[in-house]
């Protein structure tokens, strides 16, 4: 039997297209013929439900991590055991990753980023100790017996997330999953239930005993959902963006009736959906969480930066400049990696470049600033322009749609006639030490910053364009004077 292919059909009660590898059941018959329980638990029970597969396959057993490794010996083609002082034993077999835990009661200490873990005795305690009921739903192996005691299938029918037990409780042992409960509503598109929501905003407070690189985790896969919308809500209403992302509720401002001005979060939030549309044309995957973030992000130095003016007009001079720092001051608090941290700052303090181009127009030179400014991030910055616009006047959101394909055309036009994407002075570094007799330093950098910039305003030259003038950008030189 071909295991990476072959699938069983599940027993009533699931979809009628759900099926399961055969190397789960293969496996539930090895634990039992070794005298073990063996369950396949959590998301993949839930995602059969959804009609989908999952790629990694979680299990749990009554059998410690040293026998669960034995079951596996000399069937799996691969063994790994890092997890093995939490109870984790993972095999790789015919392609599929499968992680067997030791049922286990896990709690923190309210003090600890780190669970105290105890393994437990039976299937029920340790489906009470997961976090949602749609996650708390088990099929007992090798004979396909869906176990649900918390009513799991009831709540995803409804497409509700609660507890197993008490949400205080849940929380109490692992504060992450209230941040998990507003990733879900993303990416299932499920509400919450009254209680869960209450008692998440009465623990907000404790999501801070939880490391950066975990909370980061969760708002990446909440950002890059299906429905981020209803996921970035939860998080601003129950007060958990306070702690984990404070510009997101910030953009909420105060307005009265004298000073109207639009809604800056629900703005923000429109611009993500936006340009989640645009993704599968100027994104390089789907979901794109860099162009995702900066569509989010963008607005973040309008708090900072707004001003009243006369007559009742609101302005946000430089906030894109304001938003850019902040961005990366967030991101690294975040331990997001430096690339991402780089690329989302740039998007931010880009965005604004385009207005104006409609009214004003371009010359050349500032089309290939623009292109030159936003280098490998230029597509994302297209989507992310576009995006920015969310006014109710159609006329205005043609006319800045129009601009912007005009923009964008004379990119291609000039990119195709000058290789854009490679813009380089006319001369490099050595070419200009040696006309000018120096050596390497300052100066010449110096130099081939303002040939780049010759060559932005103008375009390409003949070499001995370029030659001409680098000797006369060096005559006027206070290094050039004291040969």
């Amino acid at each position: 039997m071909d295991l990476t292919t072959a699938t069983l059909a599940l027993p009533a009660g699931f979809p009628a297209d759900a099926a399961l590898p055969a190397v789960v059941v293969e496996l539930g018959r090895r634990f039992e013929a070794a005298g073990h329980e063996l369950s396949l638990v959590g998301g993949p029970v839930r995602d059969l439900f959804l009609g989908r597969v999952s790629g990694d396959l979680d299990f749990t057993t009554d059998a410690g991590p040293d026998a669960a490794e034995a079951v596996g010996a000399g069937w799996a083609d691969a063994t790994w055991d890092v997890g093995r002082r939490f109870g984790t034993i993972g095999f790789r077999k015919a392609g599929w990753q499968l992680e067997v835990t030791t049922y286990r009661a896990e709690q923190y200490d309210p003090a600890s980023r780190k669970p105290q873990v105890a393994f437990g005795d039976s299937l029920e305690e340790d489906l009470l100790r997961r976090d949602f009921t749609v996650n708390a739903m088990a099929l007992r192996l090798p004979g396909l017996e869906l176990v649900d005691p918390y009513g799991g299938v009831r709540d995803l029918a409804a497409g509700v997330l609660r507890t197993p037990g008490a949400p205080e409780d849940s929380f109490s042992d692992d504060p992450l999953r209230m941040l998990r409960a507003a990733r879900f509503a993303s990416q299932l598109g499920f509400t919450v239930a009254d209680e869960v929501e209450a008692a998440m905003t009465a623990m907000a407070e404790r999501i801070g005993i939880i490391s950066a690189e975990r909370v980061r985790e969760e708002l990446v896969k909440l950002v890059c959902g299906a429905h981020p919308r209803a996921g970035l809500d939860l998080l601003v209403r129950t007060g958990l963006a306070d702690h984990v992302l404070p510009e997101l509720p910030a953009l909420q401002l105060e307005s009265d009736e004298h000073h109207r001005h639009k809604d800056v979060y629900a703005h923000s939030l429109t611009v993500l959906e936006q340009a989640m549309e645009l993704e599968g044309e100027y994104a390089p995957s789907t979901p794109d969480p860099v162009l995702r973030l900066a569509a989010l992000l963008h607005d973040v130095g309008k708090p900072a930066t707004r001003r009243f003016e006369k007559g009742g007009a609101v302005t946000f001079r430089h906030h894109e400049t304001v938003g850019a720092k902040l961005v990366r001051k967030r991101l690294r608090a975040l331990k997001f990696d430096n690339d991402t941290i780089k690329a989302v700052a740039r998007l931010v303090e880009l965005h604004m470049r385009f207005y104006g181009y409609g009214d004003a127009g371009w010359t050349d030179s500032a089309v290939r600033r623009y292109a030159h400014d936003a280098g490998d991030l230029l597509p994302r910055l297209h989507a992310l322009t576009r995006s920015d616009v969310t006014t109710r006047n159609k006329r205005k959101a043609e006319r800045l749609a129009h601009a912007y394909d005009d923009l964008e055309r004379r990119i291609a036009e000039i990119a195709e006639q000058e290789e854009l994407a490679a813009v380089r002075p006319d001369l490099d570094g050595e070419q200009i030490m040696a006309l000018l007799g120096i050596r390497p330093g300052p100066v010449v950098g110096r130099a081939y910053r303002h040939l780049l910039e010759w060559r932005l305003d103008e375009g390409p030259h003949e070499p001995a364009e370029a030659e001409a003038e680098l000797r006369r950008w060096w005559a006027e030189q206070p290094e050039a004077q004291q040969d």
